[in-house]
């Protein structure tokens, strides 16, 4: 998911958008390390050492990962486990209801992570 999520960031730079990651691995400084090598950008908090049981996901109800929340601009959570065009989607949806038109465009990349 990294490709399509660097492209959003890239893409909706100038919108009110912010895309945030929880990372449950145990080892923080192993995710410094993935976080530099993967080219993430945007902001990622680490769910501590006791991983998918950390109190990121215990606050959210996160049973499963990866799981995605779309909110909208209230907070509210408008989509959940949205992934690819569904995302795309949900985004445009929710920036067209705060006035923004955008279209959101992926090229093809060779890292599939």
């Amino acid at each position: 998911m990294y490709p399509h999520e660097r492209s959003l960031v890239k893409q909706l730079a100038a919108q009110p958008f912010a895309l945030i990651g929880v990372n449950s691995d145990k080892d923080l400084e192993k995710l410094r390390e993935t976080l530099k090598e993967k080219n993430l950008s945007w902001r990622s908090f680490w769910n501590g050492p006791q991983g998918t049981a950390g109190p990121i996901s215990a606050e959210w109800n996160v049973t499963g990962w990866p799981t995605i929340y779309v909110l909208d601009q209230h907070g509210v959570i408008r989509y959940k486990d949205v992934r690819g065009a569904a995302m795309d989607k949900a985004l445009t949806t929710l920036l067209a209801e705060m006035g923004h038109e955008v279209e959101i465009k992926h090229e093809e990349e060779e890292d599939h992570d």
